[in-house]
Formats: C-alpha cells, structure tokens, sequence
C-alpha cells in the first residue's frame, strides 16, 4: 500500500514506504475503481510520479493506492481486426465487445535474439514522385515531414489506401493516431470501410482531446498490436503513425509535470530514448515484416528543430512536403531535391529507375539554380541549354503532379494509380526532349503521357 502525496494535472506523487514499485507498474486507488495510474519516474527516496489516464477531480491527498505489480496491458488477436480501438484496447467503434483473453504488456525491450530482416525489396505505392524519388522498401521507416496543413495526413492516408486496399496482399495494417484530430480518424475509417480494406485493418486512438498520458501510451499500445501481428500470426505488416511529433510533444507535456529540467529547445532530457524505445520495436524479423510509415508534424517549418532531427537517425527514406510546392498548386507539394531514399539502389529498383531518377533529379536542382537568374531578367536571358534544361524541369515537376483516391470526395476527381515502370519511361521521356513540343501546364495532374498522346 502507498498514499497520495500531491497531483498536478495528470501527474500525481504517491509515496510506499515499504515495498516499492517498478517502474511502468500501474496502481489502483483505493475506493475509486475509475482511476488508474502507472508508475512513470522517481521523485525522490520511496516517493514517484505517476501519470493517470482519466479525470483526477476525485482524487485526494493522502488516498491510498495499491501496486497490482503488473504494467499496462493490451489485448491482442485475430479478432482486433476491423475495430477502432482506443489506448487500452476498449473499441470506440460501436461494434461488439472484444472478448479476448490474451494481453501482452505494451511497455517492453527489443527483443535482439530474434534474426533480424534486412532483405531489400521495392514496394510499390503507384505515387509518382515517392515512386522515383524516394521509393519505399518493405520493412523500411519512411518518414513524411511538413508543417501544419501542406499534405501530410492526406499523403499518407493515399500510400495506406493504395498499398492496403488496391494492392490486396496478405498484410495487417496497423494505424496510430497520436494527438490528431478525431475528425481525420473518422475520415479514415470511412475511406477504409468503403474499400474493404478495414476487414485487415486496426485503427488505435489518442486524439489531441486527451491528456498527454494517453496521447504517449497509444503509440506504445499500437507498436505492441503489430509485434502480434508480426511474430504470431506471421503476417506482413503496415504500420502507419500520424503524428511523431505529438507522441514527443505529449512525452514534454508529462517532463514538464514532473519537474524534468528540459534539454534543447526545451523537449524533455529522455527524448532520445523515448524515440528510441518506440522505433527499434518496429523492426523486421524472420518471423515477419513490418514496414513503418510515419507523418512527422514540422514546427514553424524548421526541420532543425530538436524534436524533429530525433527522428530522423531510424528512417531509411525522407519525403519532405514543402509550402512553397503546395502555394504553387504543386500535389502533392513534396520537396524532390530535399527528399532522399536508401532504396534508391540500382540493386533494389534496377538500374533504368536509379538513372532515370538521378538525371532527373540533377535537372530539378540545375533549374533550381537559375530561378533566380529567370526571376530578375526573364527566361530570355537563359542559355539555349539552360533554357532547355530549365523548361524540362518544370515538365517533370508539373509531371509529378496527382490525383489521389481519398480525395475524390472532396476534389470530385477520381484517383490514379501509376505502375513505377510507367513513370520511369515517361520521365526518360520528357528528358530525352520528345516532349518539349507540348505546353507546360498540360503535364498537371495526368496519370501517364499517354494521355497526352491519346488527346492529339
């Protein structure tokens, strides 16, 4: 038995003056069933902070609680499929009760004996500019960067919907919403149902509505779902997390509470090993894959933020989204030039595609360069190459331009899928000149050049 020493938000002190708890036990309060909090930090000798995940107006001074010796647990099975659940495996969905005897603790270590997957191979999404720019790799950590509103949780929500639902493989996706809105977990439940893909599907829940302790347990709750997946019912899965940066902005929200002194940029001093702590349990084994595709909110656009450069270190490929591209109409607005891939490997996707994408990525940055000679006097001014050059770029980048399938609601256009051999040739094809004859703005948002040629 311990006692309550003082509460401060979601964080509450209680002190056990004889058998002590471990860390990540949770504890009951003695008289209020309701309340349920999990050891968190030390505070000083026999005295801890714990973070609680409900209301704590009832809770009093001196209450006393009781140590269940045992961590946060979340159900797991065949059966969690098609719900929508929130951070303990309740269902949100108004479906049927889970009857599931089986939980799996969601705080644990990697576990490092297991033979750990490092085969490469191309995994296909039918976006344009991912698929030659920054290709995805199965069992890879892809990262999606942007700031507020530029197309982070539409793009991601299309790579789900086109690997998930069009490519019907035999896979589990595994999404996280971590300290979003509601609004956009409803979305994606609908889109989901109405393409079938939900049946292979667990939606997981800590929207930005609730406390910072909820909002850094989902993701936790989450992670241990797809390691289910992954090493008992061997399945290939997709993870997919919107939004990094909440799960370590909710983990500052909780330092802050415990009087952690902060490090830089004022994120919590533990933000490295929290990072650490949720992506190294995403990895691929013998026993399966798991390929992670994760939305990473960037603060006042600044990607050297300390919370952002964090994440980085566990990604095989970058795809930054950048507000210049979105103000020019440019969707999806991804940075070609800033974004990078370790799947661009002529031993993963072939050598035409790793050529193809490196020409067109050196024309992209040449005319990047004469922007601001085209600014000040005009693309009079320019060479016949760089004016070549430069008109061809803007080619490729209209080019890259798409339509996408969870938008059609709103855009009243239907969506497209390009194949990546597709792509490939239509870019050799717009390099090699045999479409300088053709205006610019008749590149936006087409499938393939074939359309071009099948409208003459």
């Amino acid at each position: 038995m311990g006692k309550v020493i003082s509460i401060r938000g979601q964080i509450v002190q209680v002190e056990f003056l004889d058998d002590q708890p471990s860390m990540n036990d949770v504890l009951a309060v003695e008289g209020a069933d309701h309340i349920k909090m999990e050891v968190y930090v030390s505070s000083g000798k026999n005295r801890y902070y714990c973070i609680t995940f409900g209301s704590t107006e009832s809770l009093k001074r001196g209450a006393k609680v009781t140590n269940t010796s045992r961590p946060i647990s979340f159900p797991v099975g065949a059966e969690m499929l098609g719900r929508v659940l929130d951070v303990f495996g309740n269902p949100i969905d108004f479906g049927a009760p889970i009857k599931n005897t089986e939980f799996h603790p969601i705080r644990k270590r990697v576990n490092f004996s297991d033979s750990i997957d490092t085969k490469k191979e191309f995994l296909e999404t039918g976006i344009k500019v991912i698929d030659l720019f920054a290709p995805l790799m199965r069992g890879s950590k892809v990262g999606l960067f942007g700031g507020a509103g530029v197309g982070k949780t539409l793009l991601l929500t299309e790579i789900l919907h086109n690997v998930v639902t069009l490519k019907k493989e035999k896979s589990a996706s595994v999404f996280a919403g971590v300290g979003e809105r509601s609004r956009e977990g409803l979305e994606l439940f609908e889109v989901l149902s109405q393409s079938g893909a939900m049946a292979n599907s667990s939606l997981i829940f800590g929207p930005m509505g609730e406390n910072p302790a909820i909002r850094f347990l989902s993701a936790f709750s989450a992670v241990t779902l797809a390691e289910y997946f992954r090493d008992t019912l061997k399945k290939e899965v997709l993870f997919f997390i919107d939004n990094v940066y909440r799960f370590a902005q909710a983990g500052n929200e909780l330092s802050t509470l415990t009087n952690t002194i902060p490090s830089e940029d004022g994120y919590q001093a533990t933000l490295e090993s929290e990072m650490a702590n949720f992506h190294e349990r995403l990895i691929s084994t013998d026993k399966g894959i798991i390929t992670t595709i994760e939305a990473i909110y960037v603060p006042a656009d600044d990607l050297l933020d300390h919370a952002v450069q964090a994440i980085f270190p566990y990604l095989d490929s970058v795809v930054v989204l950048s507000r210049a591209a979105y103000k020019e109409g440019i969707l999806p607005a991804i940075d070609i030039i800033g974004s990078s891939s370790g799947a661009l490997d002529p031993t993963v996707v072939g050598a035409k595609h790793y050529d193809v994408s490196i020409r067109a990525k050196s024309t992209l940055r040449k005319a990047q360069n004469l922007e601001r000679i085209v600014a000040l006097v005009g693309e009079g001014e320019l060479s016949g190459g760089d004016l070549l050059d430069y008109k061809r770029a803007k080619r490729i980048k209209y080019y890259m331009t798409q339509r996408f399938f969870v938008a059609e609601s709103q855009k009243g256009t239907s969506g497209k899928y390009v194949p990546t051999p597709t792509t490939v040739a239509d870019v050799e094809a717009i390099l090699a000149g045999k479409y300088d004859d053709v205006p610019e703005e008749k590149f936006m948002f087409l499938g393939s050049l074939s359309e071009i040629t099948n409208a003459k």
